[in-house]
């Protein structure tokens, strides 16, 4: 059972479904879950689950965007402009850099590849976010309102020049669709690799766990309303641009277009 920080106040529990779980054992996991006035879903057993994986990978959008040249508070101002209560950097300095980082080099431990960004470099210098006043923003004390800090902007620029990267203007329509538009390409791998069952279970897990717009409907209807087949051609231009494998559109969401009879992945 996967409760969500601060566990006495989000509604959303997922419950995770192991290989050999039998019936009795959801249905009890889902009963409990009412009785402690939670919105349980049935996901099943995968890194991240299903709420944190696709987390996980805006927040690596949200980074290399920020490497691209936008600033962190930018790619905020887009989320929250989008309507959600706060941006990507203001949630990971809420919920602590550390934990990420610990959770990164776990992974770089079991050998997998897990690029270092300039979040890394953060942490390693004691910002951990709210609790230490300083993380991707700094912050007063006794006051959680975040500030820009000049030290960040500074560590952004270094980690540019170390790269190699050639800064370069990013809008806000860039922003939105890497951010939104990545988000809807893991979910359908998701739904693809039955760790989710439904899209309104993806739904429901953003709505309740992670302040997606409730009068958006919910990631995956929001991706409908949108157009599938303008989210897979932007997809598309972003792999041309960057040859890198998580912008290749999902398999489920091309399956979508073809039985709609729109869309089709490039050759």
């Amino acid at each position: 059972m996967h409760f969500f920080s601060p566990a006495n106040v989000m509604r959303l529990l997922e419950v995770v479904e192991g290989a050999a779980t039998g019936a009795a054992t959801q249905a009890t996991a889902m009963s409990l879950a009412r009785r402690l006035g939670k919105v349980g879903v049935l996901v099943g057993n995968g890194y991240g689950f299903v709420g944190n994986r696709i987390l996980y990978r805006r927040l690596a959008e949200a980074l290399a965007l920020v490497t691209d040249g936008a600033t962190p508070a930018r790619v905020d101002r887009v989320l929250t402009a989008f309507g959600f209560p706060m941006g990507q950097f203001a949630m990971s300095d809420l919920a602590g850099l550390d934990v990420g980082y610990r959770a990164r080099e776990e992974r770089r431990r079991a050998g997998d590849t897990v690029p270092r960004t300039w979040l890394d470099l953060l942490v390693e210098q004691g910002r951990l976010g709210q609790k230490t006043g300083a993380g991707v923003y700094r912050y007063e004390p006794g006051d959680r309102t975040p500030r820009e800090d000049v030290e960040v902007l500074r560590l952004i620029e270094r980690f540019r020049a170390e790269q190699g990267v050639t800064v370069r203007a990013v809008s806000d329509e860039e922003i939105q669709q890497r951010c939104l538009y990545v988000m809807v390409n893991e979910a359908f791998r998701i739904l693809d690799e039955g760790i989710a069952r439904r899209p309104v279970d993806i739904d429901v897990i953003w709505n309740c766990g992670y302040g997606f717009p409730a009068h958006k409907g919910g990631l995956m209807y929001w991706a409908e309303r949108e157009g599938l087949a303008t989210i897979q051609a932007r997809l598309l231009d972003f792999h041309d641009q960057t040859g890198e494998a998580h912008w290749r559109p999902a398999d489920g969401l091309n399956r979508r277009l073809a039985e709609a009879g729109a869309g089709g992945e490039r050759p």
